[in-house]
């Protein structure tokens, strides 16, 4: 699994239940769009407010729409939730999981590597780990990382920190090991790619799939500068819904684009008439 991934929203209609119709619109979309593999129920598709069943149901909409990987995400706080998570994406057709940091307690690095030792051992499925501190306030270290690339279960991690030092030190401590890692962060996408990175996987791809594909196709083509002249265009609209208006501005942007977002799952809110209009401006100006 290599390439362009996307972290693909849920959309929800107006009674607050999944939208399958409109999931497997999405997913072919992004896919016609250039997107190499699809990421159902990580943190942009509102994972962590979807039930057990709504998650395994998403990813099986998500296999049957696409012909693409399919790496699901499949991790909770805890051992027991994670691994039933992950049997039931095998069972429905996933490639792959995707098994965020554990949160809510506070763990130290030889945590970490044991939990997920002890995932990757029971798994199904190949094991990605995922790094996102601004979710979890964990930030899982260069050094277990490496320590981690060596299992024969753990195939990569998503790195969605926006820290290029450590990304760069991820990836000298991975480089021996069969281990591929993706940058999760689409303001650094350009750099990363330049630093080693083995693909994305952007939330922004959800708005301008076809920009980010042209960021790792120029790059894949020798043509450096020109991915990172792409990538700045696609800056402020990457901050707009990501740090900004988070996942209620994602969805505000895909509608701008007419793509069936829906809306948002509560606590989320809906954005306003205001945000929706700067970032449909933002999409405007990111595109060619």
């Amino acid at each position: 699994m290599d390439g362009l991934g996307v972290p693909l929203a849920t959309p929800f209609d107006e009674d607050g239940a999944v939208d399958h119709d409109a999931l497997a619109d999405l997913a072919a979309w992004v896919t016609d769009e250039g997107v190499d593999f699809i990421v159902p129920c990580g943190s942009n598709s509102e994972a962590e407010l979807l039930t057990a069943g709504e998650r395994a149901a998403v990813v099986e909409t998500v296999v049957d729409a696409v012909d693409v990987p399919v790496l699901a995400g499949t991790g909770s706080p805890g051992i027991r939730e994670t691994l039933e998570a992950t049997e039931r994406a095998a069972d429905a057709g996933a490639d792959a999981a995707l098994v965020v940091t554990p949160f809510y307690f506070d763990h130290d690095d030889a945590d970490l590597e044991a939990y997920y030792r002890e995932v990757a051992d029971e798994s199904p499925l190949p094991v990605y780990l995922y790094s996102v501190p601004a979710y979890t306030d964990v930030k899982l270290s260069p050094e277990t990382a490496g320590s981690l690339a060596d299992h024969p279960n753990v195939a990569g991690m998503k790195d969605s920190s926006g820290d290029l030092t450590a990304f760069q030190r991820t990836r000298a401590r991975t480089a021996d090991a069969d281990f591929e890692l993706f940058v999760g962060s689409g303001g650094v996408f350009a750099p990363a790619l330049d630093a080693g990175a083995d693909g994305g996987i952007l939330a922004v791809s959800n708005v301008v799939p076809e920009r980010a594909s042209e960021i790792a196709e120029l790059h894949a083509a020798g043509k450096g500068e020109a991915a990172r002249d792409v990538n700045r265009r696609v800056l402020d609209l990457n901050h707009a819904v990501t740090a900004e208006y988070g996942v209620p501005g994602l969805k505000a942007a895909m509608r701008s684009r007419g793509q069936p977002a829906g809306t948002v799952r509560s606590p989320h809110r809906p954005a306003d008439d205001d945000t929706e209009a700067e970032l449909a401006a933002l999409v405007e100006d990111a595109l060619p």
